[in-house]
């Protein structure tokens, strides 16, 4: 903790059936007295879709769901871009992000505010990579998948996942619902990274994704989850042959970079692969840059687990305390400085996105344009509808189904900026709105650079 700044940490240990080691380090939110115990309720981000994937398989043997399901046989009005893969995408496709939806599909829709059903019917405006043969690591395309389940069960997924598997297994301080989260008293605060400080920010709303990243628990919770992947599944919550096909590769999630390295897998919601001693290893990691960050790590035969939930933006420190607490179970001491590495690894995490951050503004910009000819409403398919308004001498955009609100500062001739935070833009990103006037008979546009490269973030009015 001192190394990395992080606020607060919580960890479990299991071992052959039973939880050996919790304990809680820290504080919750710093400039608050409340220290960090093994029942600190956190946001554990993609470590949902692990405990995701248990769900569906325990509602195998309950409804006529399987891996192999197809999502439209259950969600007729969920689409892609190609009919034939809308019609043919599993619910497995879906949880090992083989389905041909690209990276972070949808992800800056929940950003500008768009509900849960609104993201996944816009996802058949994307192109999509070749089918079954690529990884691209979606939170919607999961949660596509996660939604027909529920469907199929006649319930909603935080309904479906509380009664199927919290409940029976004990897990009384666990939810996929914000409301729940935010409800305790005894929950981590998020802290974001201002000026490389970790800060106390809002706690980020993921209800969206819910099924792909808006779990909240405890360690004393995620360990008893922990003992029954490891034993293989709990009959009859979770029958060890619906478990199987999620913790066994079902894609190559990356590839080896040289003839001397190993390529890395994934199953459904599980990150799959060999240990250093060649044992099978199940483990995910989890983050928020608005502030969690998460990682569990198990090696079934030895029957031996590891969670690390942390309250900050992530810097690699559950993964450098998981690991290195493998290698001392497995060798007696760490085999290297994974700190060192882990927190090099993550440092492009948080660095800040847009083509001028970071850059000062010009001092003799080009003159702006008269304000009121960039007023109006541009639209885009995807993102939705942009407007400017000029008023009182200066431009606001605003964007999203909530009006999210961006006062444009001017940069240079036609190109103004804004200040933005979230999930996907870390504290220091800027963003560029470009305006075009009519050439050629085509429509006057507006473009903002971070939401996507070429003609993609470009809306016309």
């Amino acid at each position: 903790m001192t190394a990395s700044g992080v606020p607060g940490v919580a960890v479990a240990v299991v071992h052959e059936g039973d939880t050996i080691f919790s304990k809680g380090y820290g504080v919750r939110e710093l400039g608050h007295p409340g220290a960090v115990t093994p029942d600190t309720v956190f946001q554990i981000a993609s470590l949902s879709k692990s405990v995701a994937a248990t769900v569906v398989a325990g509602q195998i043997a309950e409804t006529e769901v399987d891996w192999t399901t197809p999502v439209q046989s259950l969600l007729p009005w969920f689409d892609l871009s190609d009919t034939w893969v809308s019609s043919h995408v599993t619910i497995g496709d879906l949880f090992s992000h083989r389905s041909g939806l690209p990276e972070k599909a949808g992800d800056v829709l929940e950003d500008l505010g768009f509900d849960r059903r609104e993201v996944l019917s816009r996802l058949d405006l994307l192109p999509l990579l070749p089918f079954r043969i690529s990884y691209g690591y979606s939170n919607f395309g999961l949660t596509a998948a996660a939604e027909a389940v529920a469907v199929a069960a006649g319930t909603d997924w935080a309904s479906l996942s509380e009664a199927t598997l919290y409940a029976p297994l004990g897990m009384t301080r666990t939810s996929s619902r914000f409301d729940d989260f935010v409800a305790h008293e005894e929950r981590a605060i998020g802290h974001t990274l201002v000026n490389e400080v970790f800060t106390p920010y809002r706690s980020r709303q993921p209800d969206a994704q819910s099924p792909a990243g808006g779990m909240s628990s405890t360690v004393t919770d995620f360990a008893k989850w922990m003992i029954m992947v490891l034993e293989g599944g709990d009959a009859p919550l979770v029958a060890a042959s619906n478990l199987l096909p999620a913790v066994t590769p079902q894609v190559i999630s990356r590839r080896s970079a040289t003839a001397a390295t190993l390529p890395e897998f994934y199953g459904f919601g599980f990150g799959v692969g060999p240990d250093a001693t060649g044992r099978v290893r199940l483990s995910h990691s989890g983050a928020f840059v608005l502030g969690a960050a998460t990682r569990y790590v198990m090696i079934p035969e030895a029957g031996l687990g590891i969670v690390v939930f942390t309250n900050g933006t992530p810097v690699g420190a559950p993964e450098a305390i998981a690991q290195t607490f493998v290698d001392v179970a497995e060798f007696g001491a760490a085999q290297r400085d994974w700190w060192g590495l882990f927190s090099e690894g993550f440092r492009p995490f948080r660095a800040p996105v847009g083509e001028l951050a970071g850059q000062v503004p010009p001092t003799d910009p080009a003159p702006a344009g008269p304000l009121d000819s960039y007023a109006g409403t541009y639209d885009h398919a995807f993102f939705g509808p942009a407007t400017i308004t000029a008023t009182d001498g200066s431009l606001t955009l605003s964007l999203g189904p909530n009006g999210l609100s961006f006062p444009l500062t001017h940069w240079s001739g036609d190109r103004f900026v804004y200040d933005v935070l979230n999930e996907n833009m870390p504290a220091g990103s800027v963003a560029e709105v470009t305006f075009d006037a009519a050439v050629n008979g085509a429509s006057p546009a507006l473009r903002i650079d971070y939401l996507a490269a070429d003609d993609w973030g470009t809306f016309r009015r």
